[in-house]
């Protein structure tokens, strides 16, 4: 099942509200006594519901999940809409320009202290969930996925796996870099890292960048899996197809 409703981000868009949807598994009502792993993401609205999705084809995580009968609770946050790049400002650690776009003030900080200060110790209220560290992961993609390689990196005592699919190296790549070789990473933390083998000439030198993030990855002792997906697309029908691979990842062992 999955539970819907409004929530504020007052430190981001004040009294503006948008959707949570947090997923059950079937056994969270027969069996009352169990706790369970949380898996954190990014762009909620595109998750479970068609309906919802802001291309009219979401992820498909509610019939995955039920399907494999995996045992995690899901926590999903929709994203601002504001026309203003609010998507952009919120899902990104640092500041950047893009033609077209104008310059993006980075408020990516204020969105992982709201995630880790006030949407974890919610969600932990009111569900049983397992708290700690090595059972609570964070995933996403494009932006989504930047954020995740941010949380895993800058908040290693909240999360302890991470899923970035298609993730978005292209900003501030200098960045970005030096942000994975400042980072103080605990032992054990693992890494899903992902790119469609057809949105690699969505930018300029992406091929060498997912290289270059996946090395440093690496060098920072991080448990990596990284994959150039045949024929992936940057949409959410190409990212359901990776559920499997980055779902085992995340639930391994």
């Amino acid at each position: 099942m999955v539970h819907k409703w409004k929530i504020t981000i007052p430190e981001l868009t004040g009294n503006e509200e948008r959707n949570v949807y947090v997923y059950l598994p079937e056994s969270y009502e027969q069996c009352p006594y169990n706790r369970y792993p949380v898996l954190y993401m990014f762009d909620g609205h595109n998750v479970f519901f068609d309906s919802d999705a802001t291309y009219g084809k979401c992820w498909g995580m509610k019939e995955y999940m039920d399907s494999t009968n995996t045992q995690l609770i899901i926590a999903a946050v929709e994203c601002n809409h504001s026309p203003d790049h609010g998507r952009l400002k919120e899902y990104t650690p640092f500041s950047f320009f893009e033609p077209g776009f104008g310059r993006i003030e980075a408020k990516g900080k204020l969105t992982m202290d709201w995630f880790v200060h006030t949407f974890k110790p919610e969600i932990d209220r009111r569900y049983r969930t397992i708290p700690d560290r090595e059972h609570t992961f964070i995933a996403g993609s494009s932006m989504g996925g930047l954020m995740t390689l941010y949380a895993i990196l800058d908040y290693p005592q909240y999360f302890s796996r991470g899923a970035a699919l298609s993730p978005s190296l292209w900003v501030a790549p200098r960045a970005l870099g030096q942000m994975v070789h400042d980072a103080d990473v605990l032992p054990e933390t693992f890494v899903y890292m992902d790119y469609g083998e057809l949105e690699l000439a969505n930018h300029p030198n992406m091929q060498r960048q997912f290289a270059r993030i996946t090395s440093l990855l690496m060098e920072k002792g991080i448990v990596l899996e990284s994959r150039i997906v045949p024929g992936g697309m940057h949409c959410e029908a190409s990212w359901e197809k990776q559920i499997p691979f980055f779902m085992s990842m995340l639930t391994y062992a």
